[in-house]
């Protein structure tokens, strides 16, 4: 179930994220990843298979991720200016790698005060990360229209990407596994297309979008971890997916609105 559920579900959030982009601009397709697509259900599996310490304790471990992926985009967005998709991506995952590693060393736990403390870094790190990614106007004869194999590559990428990441996070224990389940997949896909197409504006646009989109992420991961021990998976999931929606309905008007005055 578990492995029907990622060839279903990965392909299909790349292509919506990528229609999305198409229509509304990149920007809308790293807001649509923004929300906790993929790393929520598989939290719900690590719930169900691992028991409920073990999805609260990986909750945590995906909440400190959303620092490690503000470190992703601010990283990507510096290397672009200097050169192409694939040394961008590789000195951005670098990034995320070590800040997962400090975030690894402090190790927080599921009480409480640990995951408000977090929770509250976590919302500092994507406030400092919207001045970190700042717009870049487009160059227009950057881009190039995509070709009719644009799509099917962009979901067999992810879900490859996808398949190893989970498979490897399951032995790595809560913490680490929560940060691997949160590492930016879909980012990199979508930003790499991007930039390779677009150019550094393109992809610029994306990871802006991208950090609007995980301030629903961090109430997913702040609401979860803290309902999960106490009122039971389905409640606590419940809970946290209806306030990430609600976060994620209301963020991406200021996101327009501060992209179009510039």
């Amino acid at each position: 179930m578990v492995l029907a559920f990622k060839l279903v579900l990965t392909p299909a959030v790349v292509v919506l994220s990528t229609l999305a982009g198409r229509r509304f601009g990149r920007i809308a397709s790293g807001w649509v990843v923004g929300l906790p697509l993929t790393s929520g259900p598989i939290a719900a599996f690590f719930a169900v298979e691992h028991g409920r310490g073990f999805a609260a304790r990986a909750g945590v471990g995906s909440l400190g991720g959303a620092i490690a992926e503000v470190a992703f985009c601010a990283t990507y967005a510096a290397a672009a200016r200097r050169g192409g998709w694939r040394g961008s991506a590789l000195a951005a995952s670098l990034a995320f790698a070590v800040a997962a590693a400090v975030l690894r060393l402090l190790a927080p736990g599921p009480e409480a005060a640990d995951v408000i403390a977090l929770s509250v870094t976590a919302v500092a790190a994507l406030v400092a990360g919207l001045q970190l990614v700042p717009h870049v106007e487009p160059l227009e004869e950057t881009a190039v229209l995509p070709s009719r194999y644009d799509l099917p590559f962009r979901a067999v990428t992810a879900t490859v990407f996808l398949l190893a990441l989970t498979g490897l996070a399951t032995a790595l224990g809560p913490q680490l596994a929560g940060l691997v389940a949160v590492y930016p997949l879909y980012t990199v896909v979508l930003t790499g297309f991007a930039h390779a197409h677009g150019g550094e504006a393109e992809a610029v646009q994306v990871l802006r979008g991208l950090i609007v989109g995980l301030y629903s992420f961090v109430c997913f991961y702040t609401v979860l971890p803290l309902l999960l021990m106490r009122t039971g998976i389905a409640p606590a999931f419940a809970c946290a997916f209806a306030a990430s929606l609600v976060v994620q309905a209301g963020s991406i008007v200021p996101l327009l609105r501060a992209q179009a005055a510039s």
